[in-house]
């Protein structure tokens, strides 16, 4: 009993701190799905150095030894997170100083920062669950070990789902992390409860007969983690990409990759290659259909095609590696391979795929990588009965089927690339500059996209390259916002601040005497609108003075309010995205009222809520009750050439400039959900209460 107790409240603790450490950091690196993929990538490293720790101690100590290297390593995990506490006023968060001032290294910097949070408790809770077994199987000899896998897995499982349900939405992240060290000092009693159990002497079984070692290449046992814990990463980026960065969308694809683990090592062969190959074969179909329908799907059909694809890829991966496990005395050694996979999948799509692709083919790749590996194993073992007898169709078949996935897959990226004369990927996501109707005297433009989504065009047209286009048109809440502002008629300059810069073009609104300052964290974005290439001029054309500020823009707004550098602006802008998806910390609670510090007590602040999947007035709405703003919503048709279908909402202290006539005219009140609005914190962002119900048209050019 104290062994099964002890590992499942470790893998709860460990699989629990991912997400309360990932929300803290979202902020400081611009929101996007590549934090929590760095995030995944240090905790599977972290999982392989505690597998090796354990592999280690059960090779090369006495087991009594083994209790008190375990035991040291939890001591010093404890002193860790007390000395957090002096020096953050809490465990596990770094302290406001620990925030980056600039957004170069974002993947080293997130990497550094875990290990300094959690990287020792981290390790201790890794190599529980497979040193815990090694002692089981000393202490309980004869009793089933592998099934406390399954049970580790199921204590993952069950802090993974409480996390968006109970635990985010009742306590913010500092009770969440005082309530995480408690919980980690109960589980460091366990573990010496578990060492008190170890019987002194050696262990009978630890030198195992060599006819016990499997038959299976060994690579097996790291090439279907791998395959399995890049599918799990390339699939959740692309639904975090679309949507938002938020907790449920890690939870969901991670919950489902945990329980392929416990169907596959529950120890009743629940995982059948009857059921299991077939089901992979239809989502991986699905997936596919999705990956080329892209923002044009329904969101709700997104995430169960990418999500099913998880759940029958992982168990597919994690039912054939049950298939090959060893016999329980060579079960660190195994678990050493098994997290070794993960970790190297987590490497090849957190960092290399980014560092070599210049766009998310690696999600292509781990599309295809599953079968490939599944009619290797389906090849060397075929099975028994009538699978065995009609072994040589059935591998045909499945090869057949691989090949048309790996042809379906090989047509997006064809696709997707057509017109492009440019393209780069970073930490932030994928750009791509393309040129749209080269030579026609007025609809030549080149276009710039985040992922799949239009982030701005320019038209090339002598005549019309000062034009605000998409957007950012006269005829959008912006384009009236500043045509008629109150500072406009008393003729005198605008501060403008911006955070989102694409391609710059509100600069083009920009007057003698205006100051536009944006705020953008992508360094290539920057670049690319200061005229990298000669794609955009706005920023060069502008008759404003024009600053731009490098890094996440509440990191700098809050840097510049600690200075006492208020904006004090007459218009703040919040244009931001990353692909189609919203970085929640710039549209909460906290967010709002960092805003209206720096805006100028008649300004006016606008929000960009245009979206395919998420109906973000009432968001905006319920901030604006909270703070006691007045607000109106400005949705604009476009004539789908020089402007594009938007919504803008406009905020103000100041009631009056909203009453303006060109305003008026086509401002209405935001759309309701028919029930309260969820309300935005830095602790809860609710994304349910505001999906679409139909996945609302994409502009384009």
């Amino acid at each position: 009993m104290r062994f099964g107790l002890t590992i499942f409240l470790g893998a709860a603790l460990l699989f629990s701190v991912q997400p309360l450490l990932a929300k803290r950091l979202l902020p400081w690196f611009g929101g996007g799905p590549a934090v929590w993929s760095a995030c995944m990538l240090f905790f599977q490293v972290v999982l392989l150095l505690g597998y090796a720790w354990a592999h280690a101690l059960d090779r090369r100590q006495p087991a009594r030894r083994q209790a008190w290297a375990q035991g040291g390593l939890l001591a010093t995990a404890l002193l860790g997170l007390g000395l957090q506490v002096l020096l953050w006023d809490a465990p596990l968060l770094p302290g406001q100083g620990w925030m980056p001032a600039d957004s170069r290294w974002p993947a080293g910097r997130i990497l550094l920062l875990l290990g300094l949070a959690v990287g020792l408790p981290a390790l201790a809770l890794g190599a529980a669950s497979p040193l815990l077994q090694a002692w089981h199987r000393r202490a309980c000899p004869g009793k089933p070990t592998y099934r406390l896998y399954a049970l580790s897995n199921a204590g993952s499982l069950l802090a993974l789902v409480a996390y968006p349900f109970l635990l985010e939405p009742a306590l913010g992240l500092r009770a969440q992390a005082w309530a995480w060290g408690g919980l980690f000092a109960l589980f460091a009693l366990g573990v010496l409860a578990c060492g008190q159990a170890l019987p002194a002497g050696p262990d009978p079984s630890e030198r195992s007969d060599p006819s016990d070692r499997p038959a299976a290449p060994l690579w097996l046992w790291v090439a279907l983690p791998a395959a399995a814990s890049a599918l799990l990463l390339a699939a959740t980026h692309q639904m975090c990409q679309e949507v938002a960065v938020v907790p449920f969308l890690w939870v969901l694809p991670l919950g489902l990759y945990l329980i392929s683990f416990i169907l596959a090592f529950e120890g009743r062969q629940l995982y059948r290659r009857a059921w299991c190959a077939p089901a992979f074969a239809a989502s991986a179909a699905a997936a596919a259909w999705a990956l080329c329908q892209s923002y044009e799907l329904a969101l709700v059909w997104q995430v169960g095609a990418y999500s099913a694809l998880v759940f029958f890829g992982a168990c597919l991966c994690h039912g054939e590696l049950a298939r090959l496990k060893p016999p329980p005395a060579r079960l660190t050694g195994f678990y050493l391979a098994l997290s070794l996979g993960g970790a190297l999948g987590g490497l090849f799509v957190s960092l290399l795929a980014p560092a070599v692709f210049d766009g998310p083919w690696e999600v292509h790749l781990t599309f295809a990588a599953v079968p490939a590996l599944a009619l290797a194993t389906f090849w060397r073992s075929p099975g028994k009965g009538l699978a065995h007898r009609l072994r040589w169709p059935l591998r045909a078949a499945w090869a057949l089927g691989c090949l048309a996935l790996i042809a379906a897959l090989g047509l997006q990226p064809g696709e997707s690339l057509r017109d492009v004369v440019w393209a780069e990927r970073n930490f932030y996501g994928t750009l791509r500059v393309k040129r749209i109707h080269p030579g026609h005297p007025r609809y030549h433009a080149h276009d710039l996209f985040h992922g799949q989504i239009l982030h701005g065009y320019q038209l090339q047209a002598p005549e019309l390259r000062r034009v605000p286009t998409a957007y950012f048109s006269a005829t959008s809440g912006l384009g009236l916002a500043l045509q008629h502002h109150p500072a406009r008629a008393e003729g005198r300059g605008l501060r403008v601040g911006i955070i989102g810069l694409g391609v710059g073009t509100i600069a083009a609104w920009g007057q003698p005497g205006d100051v536009l300052r944006f705020y953008e964290i992508d360094p290539q974005v920057i670049a690319l609108a200061r005229g990298q290439g000669g794609w955009f001029t706005f920023l060069g054309d502008s008759q404003a003075r024009v600053e731009v500020i490098e890094g996440d823009a509440r990191v700098s707004l809050e840097r510049e309010r600690r200075e006492g550098a208020l904006g004090r602006f007459d218009v703040f802008v919040l244009d931001a995205f990353q692909s189609d998806a919203i970085p929640t910390h710039l549209l909460d609670l906290e967010a709002f009222r960092l805003y209206l510090e720096h805006l100028a007590p008649d300004g006016l602040l606008l929000l960009h809520v245009t979206n395919l999947s998420l109906s973000l007035e009432p968001v905006v709405d319920r901030l604006a009750q909270e703070l006691g703003l007045a607000v109106s919503v400005v949705r604009d048709a476009g004539d789908g050439w020089i402007g594009l279908r938007s919504h803008w909402a406009l905020l103000t202290r100041d009631a009056d400039i909203l009453a303006d006539p060109e305003l008026a005219a086509k401002a209405s009140l935001p759309e309701s959900l028919g029930r309260p609005a969820p309300l935005w914190t830095d602790d809860q962002a609710a994304l349910f209460p505001i999906l679409r119900e139909r996945r609302a048209p994409a502009p384009a050019p």
